[in-house]
This record gives C-alpha cells, sequence and structure tokens, in this order.
C-alpha cells in the first residue's frame, strides 16, 4: 500500500492491491463558518509545511497549516495521514491547535474518492440502506438530517464505494459532531461521498479520524461484515442473547406481532397539526375498554403471540405536556380501565408497552423552565410548534434519567405492569448540545444520556425501544418502533434512490427486534415481502399517530383474517430467525427485483418483489 500526497492541490490518494483511489479532482479542502457565507480553503493557509509521520504502529504524511486571514483568522491545525502497518488500515486525522475568531460551522476534510467504473456503486446507511449504482437515474443530494451520523440518515457512521476492481469502507471513528455529504448526479456517472466534521459547543475542540478499509474485492456483504467486527470490537454489537441474560423477558418478543394503536389525541389551536376546518381530527378518545376487546378479539382470530405499543394513554393526550405526562386517561376510563386493559393482554400471554417521550420539552408541562431547556452556544433555545402538544423546546438530556426514573415509579404505583416502553425519537434524531452552565453537554454526551434511559428500563425488566435503530443505541436498544428503507417513508409511487439493501441488519439483525409494516401499498408492491427478507416481526395493525408522514400512507384493504394469517407467516419465521446473525443478502437480479438472505442457521429467504413471491428454505 501507498500513500501519496500531491503538496500542489493537496489531494491524497491511496493505492491499495493494485488500485489507485484518488481524490475527485473538482475537490479542495475547506472550512465554513457561522454568520459568514465565505469559504476559507487549506491552500490559503500562509503557512504549509509537509513532513513525515512515522510512530512504533505506522507511518504516514504530517501536515501543519496556519496563518488564515478572514473569518480563520487565528485559526491553526494538523492533518495525520498514515497507515496502521499490522492492520493496512489508513486513517486521516484532523488535529486542531487553535481556534478561529468566527465560529467554525464545519471543515470538509478528506474529500471524496473518484467512484465511476461501469458496474461500481455506493452504500449509503439511509436509514435500513441502499445501495447507488454509479449510473443511478434519480439524483440524490441531500438526506435527512442533512446527512448528520446517529440519525436517520446515517443509521451506522459508515460509507463505502465498491468498483469491479477494488473498494473502500470509510469509518468514522469520532462520528458525534460528523456528517456526510452526497452528490449523485440523475444518471450519474459518478457518486461523491464526504465526510463533514462540526463543533461540539462552537469549538473543534477535539481530534477528528476517518479510518479507510481497502479490499481487492468486495460487496456489500463483505463492506457490512468488515464493519460488524468493527463495532464488536467497539463494544457496540451486544446480541439479544447476550441482552436475554439481563432481562430474559427478550425472548417473549420473538415472534411476536405488534400492535401500534392510541387511546387520547389532542391538537392544540397553536400546533402545525391543528385543522380548524375538521375539529373532529384534532380530539378524539377511545376508551381504554375498547382497546380491551380488541385483544380478544385478536385472541378469538387466532393471534398467539402479540405486543400492544399503547399511544396516548395519559390524560394530556398524545404528543402533549411531556416530560410531564400524567395522570392516566380519565376521560379513557382512568387507571382502572388502563389496568384491566393491561391484565387482560397479560391473560391472553400478549405483552404490553407505553409511548413515551422524553426530548420534546412541551411549554404547557408544569415542570417547563428555560433553565432546563437545550441551550445554544451563545445563548437562547430551540423551539417550534409541529408536534400536538404546541410550543415546545428541547429537555436537556442530562434531565432524562431523572424524568424517566419518576414517571415510571408512578406507573408502577398505579400498578400497571409494563413489558417494554418506546422512548420516542432518541435513536432517529441527532443528539442534542446545551450549553448551559448547570448541565453543559456535547452530542456524546446525549447518547451515553439517553442509552441511561434505556439501561434504567433494562434494570426494571422493562425492555426498551426507540423510533429506529442506531449504531450507538445497540449496547442497550432491545427493539424499535420500525428500522424502515428510505423508500417506505415516502408516498408509494415516489422515485427511489437506489437499490434497496438491509445494510443494518448485514451487521445488528441479531442485536434488535424490528417490526416491519406488512402494508400491501399498490397492486405492484407488498412491504410482507421486505418483512420476510429481513427476518423481522410484522405489524398486525399500525394506526397512525399523524397521517401522511412516517411511511403512514395507508394501502389496499386486507380483511382481518388475512391480516392475522400474513401476520402468521412473517412471525413463524421471526420464531427461527430473530437470534441469528443475517450472513449474508445477494441480489439475484441487477436491479435487486430478487434478492436472497442467509441466516446463521442455514434458513434462506427468497424475494421476488416483481412477482410478489417468496420462498423460505
Amino acid at each position: 500500500m501507498e500513500i501519496r500526497l500531491n503538496e500542489k492541490t493537496l489531494h491524497y490518494s491511496v493505492e491499495a492491491y493494485g488500485k489507485t483511489w484518488t481524490w475527485a479532482a473538482s475537490f479542495a479542502p475547506s472550512i465554513t463558518f457561522e454568520q459568514s457565507e465565505e469559504v476559507v480553503y487549506f491552500a490559503q493557509a500562509r503557512t504549509i509545511t509537509h513532513k513525515p509521520w512515522k510512530t512504533g504502529v505506522g507511518k504516514g504524511v504530517l501536515s501543519h497549516y496556519e496563518g488564515f486571514e478572514g473569518p480563520a483568522e487565528g485559526l491553526s491545525f494538523e492533518t495525520i495521514v498514515w497507515l496502521e502497518e499490522a492492520t493496512g488500515y489508513v486513517r486521516f486525522e484532523w488535529v486542531p491547535l487553535s481556534e478561529s475568531q468566527a465560529a467554525v460551522r464545519a471543515v470538509y476534510w478528506p474529500g471524496p474518492m473518484e467512484c465511476q467504473q461501469s458496474g461500481g456503486y455506493t452504500l449509503l446507511n439511509w436509514q435500513q440502506g441502499i445501495r447507488i449504482p454509479n449510473d443511478w437515474p434519480v439524483a440524490t443530494t441531500k438526506t435527512p438530517f442533512n446527512g448528520m451520523l446517529g440519525t436517520a440518515g446515517a443509521y451506522m457512521p459508515w460509507f463505502a464505494q465498491v468498483e469491479p476492481d477494488g473498494a473502500y469502507l470509510a469509518i468514522a471513528e469520532t462520528p458525534s459532531n460528523a456528517g456526510y455529504d452526497i452528490d449523485h448526479p440523475a444518471g450519474g456517472p459518478y457518486t461523491h461521498m464526504n465526510i463533514r466534521w462540526e463543533p461540539s459547543l462552537g469549538r473543534m475542540a477535539y481530534r477528528r479520524v476517518l479510518q479507510y478499509r481497502f479490499f481487492a474485492k468486495a460487496d456489500h456483504n463483505t463492506i457490512c461484515k468488515s464493519y460488524r467486527a468493527y463495532a464488536l470490537e467497539a463494544g457496540r454489537l451486544r446480541t439479544l442473547r447476550e441482552k436475554a441474560v439481563q432481562a430474559p423477558g427478550v425472548a417473549n418478543l420473538v415472534g411476536t406481532a405488534f400492535v401500534h394503536t392510541g387511546i387520547k389525541t389532542k391538537v392544540q389551536p397553536n400546533s402545525e397539526f391543528y385543522d380548524p376546518a375538521e375539529p373532529a381530527k384534532n380530539d378524539h378518545v377511545t376508551p381504554f375498554s375498547q382497546r380491551t376487546e380488541e385483544m380478544k378479539a385478536f385472541h378469538e382470530a387466532g393471534v398467539k403471540k402479540l405486543y400492544l405499543h399503547l399511544d396516548g394513554w395519559a390524560e394530556p393526550g398524545y404528543d402533549n405536556r411531556h416530560p410531564d405526562y400524567g395522570p392516566i386517561g380519565e376521560e379513557a376510563g382512568g387507571a382502572a380501565a388502563m389496568k384491566e386493559l393491561v391484565d387482560t393482554v397479560h391473560a391472553l400471554g400478549y405483552h404490553f408497552g407505553i409511548h413515551d417521550q422524553y426530548r420534546d420539552y412541551y411549554r404547557s408541562a408544569p415542570s417547563f423552565d428555560e433553565n432546563f431547556a437545550c441551550r445554544l452556544p451563545g445563548g437562547g433555545i430551540p423551539e417550534h410548534a409541529r408536534w400536538a402538544g404546541g410550543p415546545q423546546s428541547y429537555l436537556c438530556a442530562t434531565q432524562a434519567p431523572y424524568y424517566v426514573k419518576r414517571n415510571f415509579k408512578a406507573l408502577e404505583e398505579a400498578g400497571i405492569a409494563l413489558d417494554g416502553a418506546y422512548l420516542d425519537v432518541f435513536t432517529c434524531n441527532e443528539g442534542d448540545e446545551c450549553d448551559h452552565p448547570w448541565h453543559r453537554m456535547t452530542r456524546e454526551e446525549c447518547y451515553a444520556y439517553r442509552q441511561a434511559c434505556f439501561r434504567y428500563l433494562l434494570s426494571k425488566q422493562i425492555l426498551p425501544s426507540s423510533e429506529e435503530v442506531n449504531d450507538w443505541a445497540m449496547p442497550s436498544l432491545v427493539f424499535c418502533h420500525y428500522a424502515p428503507y428510505d423508500f417506505m417513508m415516502t408516498e408509494p409511487g415516489s422515485e427511489r434512490h437506489g437499490i434497496p439493501v438491509p445494510l443494518f441488519n448485514l451487521v445488528y439483525h441479531d442485536c434488535v427486534i424490528e417490526p416491519w409494516m406488512m402494508d400491501r401499498v399498490s397492486e405492484q408492491e407488498d412491504y410482507m415481502l421486505y418483512a420476510l427478507l429481513n427476518g423481522g416481526a410484522p405489524y398486525l395493525r399500525r394506526d397512525a399517530a399523524y397521517p401522511n408522514i412516517d411511511g403512514a400512507f395507508g394501502g389496499l384493504s386486507v380483511d382481518l383474517m388475512q391480516v392475522v394469517e400474513r401476520c402468521r407467516v412473517v412471525s413463524e419465521l421471526h420464531e427461527k430467525v430473530a437470534l441469528c446473525e443475517m450472513v449474508r443478502c445477494d441480489l439475484l437480479t441487477e436491479d435487486g427485483s430478487v434478492q436472497q438472505t442467509v441466516f446463521s442457521d442455514g434458513t434462506t429467504v427468497t424475494v421476488d418483489f416483481n412477482q410478489q413471491t417468496y420462498r423460505i428454505d
């Protein structure tokens, strides 16, 4: 292997296994700043030096940059690009030495690799995962959360590119304040992927590292298994079998069908979702007793294992007044009726959990205090009024474990026996920062506090769930609301940004239980096939909290007995493979319309999305 630096362009290239990977010619390393439109390029430093770097474990190039003008005045930093001799991994390290006068918005370095060979593709961890051929006809330039790692836009902190004569995997070893940018024009012929380093509490205070692994020949399976090894080494790969040692109830979710429904909707007039033309949409209550009868009906229909996820169970209504969410909904029957529902669920052999929320911090909450909302560097708090509860900020995650303990103690005292609990948005939204001196918090610390909430639930034998999945949460998360492909979150028939491939499950299938949408959304598309391909759990019923977002677009009508039968097929497969590693996923046709997954117990699932058929061997 060889690392080369072009001292004129400041571009790097790496020769590995006979292939030379070079940065895109259009790229120039740069820095952007808050409150400034000016872009400062590395090459504008008055002093730039390069020298060999050698230690007992590797060697490379050390570069020094200082003497910038404009918003970058005062900034100095070094870059170290080196080969770890024991592994063959190449690390690109950006090391701050002094801060600039203006606050940095982002550092763009290292640059995107050229990837435009026929047959080449990019692997992107946009939710469950997509594979973007270099000549894919749909343009991709923007992803959820602006590509921030640790969000729905990047379940795992890596990207990869594969060409016929080689491949690389780029892993962000310091992912908490990082994102990626992607440039894939319609029809290609290339896809450019680069990392973006952002500040922490307004400062670029620590070293940022992007690790590259190069391969002579690879596909998406090779890449995912290499990252699985990294996750194991980093301590993030904790399997369901391991989690079951601490919480034996994990076994109860294997082969379970999920029901997601609610009790009370209350959309405040100052919410963006308020509909003045149709008041019935804004206020609705379903008695606990009705949900009790529905559970009995599912049992009579032959559903053997079921998990009930209940929204809007408290008096304020769904997405209102968090974190002060009590008392149990009086309009729906009160604590006695909720307890009867829970007791009935358990008597039927089913399992019960609630929706809860410890990020959205509503001004209507009696305990609301701006001193405990996330404070931005320089002052102020972020606010909006999108959700049902109206005006809100974000609760500093340092406070979340206290509220979790308080609220779940109250439920325990009311006799509500919980099998699981869903802490909303933790695993799909970016980590928050807080600059309040009482509880200053970085994004990395925010993820740790969110994990502390999950761990507390586990300690109480309450299985933790959240909206989606994420690499950072794998040590403690047991299940989720869903872990969909990106296209499932848009209206059926929308253009796709690539071929859906289960990148996340190729790494973490045996670590988390994922319920899958089961909608037959059109005559041409049946989401049940994706549930089977991924060895996931089925949604028996999924009532949308908000219409026409988050994949809630409806579909073709299917009667109850058909729904139960479809779920039975998926549940029986989940019973077999839930605790198994997904060994590989092969595209049996070039366009990915026929795919096959293989699990570690030997089970093979083949689906044909065009013909809407499946085979389980």
